[in-house]
């Protein structure tokens, strides 16, 4: 029982309209790692840092199950860093800067430790970098998970579609759905990228849920309504953590597996958008995610009396 994570381990430095953080630590796979631990591990950890990633921040994923052969250490250089200005909808940002360093040169080695997976989840990386990691497996994960962006739709879409057809999950949001099938309906899109090669397709809708796809199945898992959203950043890669981490626990790997995994990613990804960065994810009890997942319940059940005329 384990999930390979491959993604970055950076820093942020965000402005909302709500406040603003110094530099913090962020990226996908950091998001991943502390959102799926709180379901399985060990989680095996695929990225490279710099020599100026905190040895605190490794060490607090180390006793968190985290396991980090496969994280690269370039003492000499810095990491990846992302600067972002949120916009009153929160939905809408601006990159104000963003510096590659070690991210820029990538290049992903599998330990032999993590070659028995169950589960790989390709955070938003380069496709080559995702292909690289998928072409190291001695043996094909029983699932594969794969987190893309409109970016790598517009400079490596020959490499993507490469990608897209070796894994099982794709993971996408709306207008990233639209720009990768063509087509406005999401309905519509999602049948075109399935040709693609996923057998199943979720596509994030922010605070309006996320939709499911398979075959000629359609499921939708609502947001749960917040009061205050402070910080967006890393909700879609919590998300992502929740979902891989659900099905690793359970191993139920089909569409009614991931119905219910889609919720719990949902109820983890609500959390993270509290505080700045990771911070609300490392607070987590297990008893504050079970009273979230009863308020989707709660939100989504009803009673309700047909009445023929």
């Amino acid at each position: 029982m384990s999930v390979i994570v491959v993604g970055s381990m950076a820093f942020d430095a965000i402005e909302t309209p709500f406040g603003k953080s110094d530099k913090i630590v962020g990226g996908a796979a950091t998001y991943i790692a502390w959102s799926a631990s709180n379901f399985t591990k060990p989680i095996q950890q695929i990225s490279v840092v710099g020599g100026d990633f905190p040895q605190e921040e490794l060490d607090t994923l180390k006793a968190r199950g985290v396991q980090l052969d496969g994280v690269q250490i370039k003492k000499d250089k810095k990491s990846f860093f992302w600067k972002g200005r949120y916009h009153m909808d929160m939905n809408t940002r601006d990159t104000l800067e963003t510096q590659l360093n070690v991210l820029g040169e990538f290049e992903p080695v599998v330990p032999d430790n993590f070659q028995d997976a169950d589960i790989l989840m390709l955070g938003n990386l380069s496709p080559t970098v995702q292909l690289g990691v998928i072409e190291q497996l001695k043996k094909r994960p029983k699932l594969v998970v794969l987190d893309t962006m409109n970016f790598w739709m517009e400079t490596a879409m020959e490499d993507l579609e490469k990608v897209i057809a070796k894994v099982d999950v794709l993971l996408v949001n709306d207008s990233e759905a639209r720009q990768l099938s063509g087509q406005y309906s999401l309905v519509g899109a999602a049948k075109e990228i399935l040709k693609m090669g996923p057998k199943y397709l979720i596509i994030k809708k922010g605070e309006h849920g996320a939709l499911l796809f398979h075959k000629d199945h359609v499921f939708f898992a609502p947001a749960l309504p917040l009061e205050e959203v402070f910080d967006p950043t890393g909700a879609g890669d919590t998300f992502a953590g929740g979902f891989v981490g659900y099905l690793d626990s359970t191993k139920d790997f089909s569409f009614e597996g991931m119905k219910t995994a889609i919720i719990v990613g949902s109820a983890i990804a609500s959390f993270c958008v509290e505080k700045f960065g990771t911070t609300r994810l490392r607070e987590l009890t297990r008893q504050e995610i079970d009273e979230r997942l009863q308020e989707f319940i709660d939100l989504v059940s009803f009673d309700i009396s047909l009445v023929s005329r």
